[in-house]
């Protein structure tokens, strides 16, 4: 049986021991911290799942992605996906996800200032609002869970609390490194910069929305971003706006980037306070165009740069990772 070592339990990490016990391979999974630290990049109770991007190869991985989700809801016995849309705000329509969509097939719609104003939210004159319904948020918190439970209920070792400092001392056939923003430190050449991200919380009362995001004008990416959260209501952020960073070092919530996103939810939410009732961190990794990488070296399976949004493509990731490991 191939003896495979998981240096990282985050969500890509737990995917992976997930994907591979269920094809009977022997996994020990390794985490530096406990399995629920917030110094990564998998914490927190919800991510943005979505299909809507500009270009179809991610609409297509993001459909694959959101049909794994179905299935580990299935075998998890766990709701994972809470699905009440995405709106775009663009200040001209070429910018939106419509020509990735419709590359695809899947549906979406074009909103009028009333329309949004119904989801409770402000579009700006003379901009353009493009919804996606098959959208929303994964339970971020449940489905690592979710993915670990069932690794090691299929026989997947957990050992927390020891970092690996070369992957020459793990006794496996094969190592998959989903160590985040520390994969530089067993593999120093993989591109990638890390940075820590400010979000910030508001309390929303009422029924979930859908997520709003502004694209940005450059990228065609969030510029900033919105998603409910199932505590306080909203959760909103500037999506890679933070600074680069040694993953090692403690950072607080950056002041500035909490009033700015304050800022815009005051002027995009009418119906949301905009106090901030909480902030907190997270790191990113990122590669210069957004790609992931995913690729063999000798026994060293590399997965990383989850680039800010890479949360939703767990399930599928994890299943490719566990492809290479057994190639």
């Amino acid at each position: 049986m191939t003896r495979v070592a998981i240096v990282g339990a985050g969500v890509m990490g737990c995917a992976t021991a997930w994907a591979l016990t269920a094809r009977g391979v022997d996994v020990t999974v390794h985490e530096q911290f406990d399995l629920d630290h917030d110094r990564g990049s998998s914490h927190g109770r919800s991510r943005i799942v979505r299909l809507s991007y500009p270009d179809p190869r991610w609409v297509r991985l993001a459909r694959d992605a959101m049909n794994a989700w179905r299935e580990l809801e299935e075998e998890s016995g766990r709701t994972l996906l809470d699905l009440h849309g995405i709106v775009e705000l663009v200040s001209a329509p070429e910018l939106t996800s419509a020509a990735g969509l419709d590359a695809c097939g899947v549906e979406y719609s074009w909103l009028d200032a009333d329309a949004v104003r119904a989801l409770g939210a402000v579009l700006p004159e003379g901009w353009f609002a493009l919804f996606q319904p098959e959208a929303g948020i994964v339970r971020a918190d449940l489905a690592r869970h979710a993915f670990l439970d069932l690794a090691i209920a299929r026989g997947a070792r957990v050992e927390v609390g020891q970092k690996v400092e070369a992957l020459e001392d793990l006794d496996a056939d094969v190592v998959v490194v989903t160590s985040g923003p520390w994969v530089r430190e067993l593999i120093p050449d993989v591109p990638v910069q890390v940075t820590r991200e400010t979000l910030a919380y508001f309390r929303r009362e009422g029924a979930p929305g859908p997520s709003i995001v502004e694209l940005d004008e450059i990228t065609r990416g969030h510029g900033v971003y919105s998603l409910h959260d199932p505590v306080h209501g909203l959760k909103a952020g500037v999506h890679h706006g933070g600074p680069e960073v040694d993953p090692n070092m403690d950072g607080e919530p950056d002041a500035e980037s909490v009033a700015r996103v304050a800022a815009w939810v005051r002027d995009r939410f009418p119906d949301v306070d905009p106090e901030p009732v909480g902030a907190e961190t997270c790191l990113y990794t990122s590669t210069a165009d957004g790609s992931f990488v995913l690729e063999r070296r000798g026994r060293t399976v590399i997965g990383s740069a989850c680039s800010g949004h890479g949360f939703k493509f767990a399930p599928v990731v994890g299943r490719r990772l566990a492809a290479l490991a057994l190639d």
